[in-house]
């Protein structure tokens, strides 16, 4: 596969009707989300409970608008031009590839799927369908780390890259029963933000898990892990969700070193850089909206259906960020350096045995140099 990615564009016309699946906690962030764009309309809630949807529906002020339990049931009355998957992960692949066979466009909330072969599974699909599937990676929509990674430019070859993550947070539910909270739930938004930042991907990891004695997590809750990045840039990744008090932010505290400088941000408003005097770089180029978090991951959706313009988070470019997770996963359980290239290799393998015929010959043609040729990586 080469090339960029190409889908259908929405017409101008109004406001994008969105069906918004999943009426969960995450499903209220970005009901506020809709609520508050003059972009979107609400269209439709849709959840395997209906008492849920309806109810996901009446808090959000939207009036009348249609519920249900399933998309193809609701589509017909709801007229939506696209859908936002907010569901549990699992659910990923079958709302996913529900709303591309209906011919819609879809924002979903990492993880892309619960595993990379059907993540695989689905940027073929999309690919096939010509339909945009764009993960909401939030946490890139942030001012200062927008800031942060035009300073990198100006830092000459870079050495590393560190994110610290030290948290307490009690959720509650299905994180806490997880095999690899921290890995599986967290750890994706820093380490495709480190892509971002470094505009490199991942070429191997060796990861460690392991739980302080006082963990309330059934898995284990901390983890470090070292990424050899293209270019010989390594990452760096130490993190825990059992550490109380002196807690860095949700995004982390990052330290980036190059040749002619440093850059620290604290995660928050923080940002301090140490360069050589007279060393200038061009900024590198940024979110196409000003917008925070979720409403941001929502204009870039729209933006990206009006004009054809490859958001971040498109599918393609997205799987390397879960492989990173996939490969730290595999790293500490087996107790090796897992190199990328392999792990995807065996996981396009898994997509074109679980493919029916056109995607799976789709998925053989990126088979071609023996890594997946996500297009448009690193960069929208």
């Amino acid at each position: 596969m080469s090339g960029r990615p190409a889908f259908a564009t929405v017409p101008p016309g109004g406001p994008l009707r969105v069906v918004l699946v999943g009426a969960g906690v995450m499903a209220r962030y970005w009901l506020r989300a809709v609520q508050d764009s003059p972009d979107v309309v609400l269209a439709g809630v849709v959840d395997i409970d209906a008492a849920e949807a309806r109810k996901a529906a009446e808090e959000t002020g939207a009036g009348a608008v249609p519920t249900g339990t399933t998309l193809t049931a609701l589509a017909p009355a709801a007229r939506p031009d696209a859908v936002i998957d907010v569901t549990v992960p699992v659910a990923h692949l079958p709302v996913t590839l529900e709303a591309l066979g209906l011919g819609l466009p879809v924002l979903g909330e990492k993880p892309a799927a619960a595993t990379l072969p059907e993540a695989l599974r689905l940027a073929a699909t999309a690919g096939l369908a010509g339909r945009l599937f764009m993960v909401g990676q939030t946490r890139r929509y942030h001012p200062q780390l927008s800031a942060f990674r035009e300073h990198a430019g100006r830092l000459g070859r870079l050495a590393v890259l560190t994110t610290e993550f030290f948290r307490a947070p009690r959720f509650g539910g299905f994180r806490d029963a997880m095999d690899h909270p921290l890995l599986l739930d967290m750890a994706i938004h820093p380490f495709d933000t480190a892509r971002w930042l470094l505009a490199a991907e991942p070429v191997s990891v060796r990861c460690e898990e392991y739980s302080p004695s006082w963990s309330w997590y059934a898995g284990d809750a901390a983890a470090t892990a070292v990424f050899e990045m293209t270019g010989g840039i390594r990452y760096v990744y130490t993190g825990s969700w059992c550490s109380p008090g002196l807690e860095t932010s949700w995004n982390g505290r990052w330290r980036l070193s190059g040749e002619h400088g440093s850059a620290v941000w604290d995660g928050g408003r923080a940002l301090d850089v140490a360069a050589a005097a007279g060393r200038q770089a061009a900024p590198a180029p940024g979110p196409v909206t000003a917008a925070r978090g979720v409403a941001g991951a929502l204009a870039e959706f729209v933006h990206a259906l009006r004009t054809g313009t490859v958001p971040m988070g498109e599918i393609h470019d997205n799987i390397m960020s879960l492989a990173m997770v996939m490969a730290a996963v595999e790293s500490a359980r087996a107790d090796r350096r897992v190199r990328l290239d392999e792990l995807l290799d065996t996981a396009l393998a898994e997509a074109i045995a679980a493919s029916p015929g056109p995607e799976a010959d789709l998925l053989r043609s990126w088979r071609t140099d023996g890594r997946f040729p996500a297009a448009g990586r690193v960069t929208p």
